[in-house]
């Protein structure tokens, strides 16, 4: 399943700046890390973003924006925005920003135990 490169490189640019973000390719696209959790990506031509829990609710509301099922299954905290929702830089940007606050204020990920 191909990915929208031109969207990719849309958001490595926005994301220059921003120190720590690794690319991973997961979810049949790519997505983006920061502090060890996925923050957003782009799943065929939409872009995917994760969002604080408290957050979820309201963004969905917006406009472009829908739940991501990828697995058929409603995922909470992830978000679906179409090409509609990011046609310019500053709406792009606002979106990566709501993955972003969510590496930064979501509880760090819990270690696996080693199995004996």
């Amino acid at each position: 399943m191909a990915y929208n490169e031109k969207l990719a490189s849309r958001i490595n640019s926005l994301l220059k700046p921003q120190k720590g973000v690794k690319e991973k390719k997961m979810f049949g696209g790519i997505c983006y890390m920061l502090k060890d959790k996925m923050m957003c990506g782009i799943v065929k031509d939409d872009l995917m973003v994760r969002c604080l829990e408290d957050k979820y609710e309201q963004l969905l509301k917006k406009p472009h924006v829908r739940v991501m099922d990828f697995t058929g299954r409603t995922m909470k905290g992830f978000l679906y925005v179409d090409s509609a929702g990011i046609k310019t830089d500053k709406q792009l940007m606002d979106w990566l920003d709501i993955g972003i606050e969510f590496a930064h204020k979501s509880p760090p990920k819990k270690k696996k135990k080693a199995k004996k």
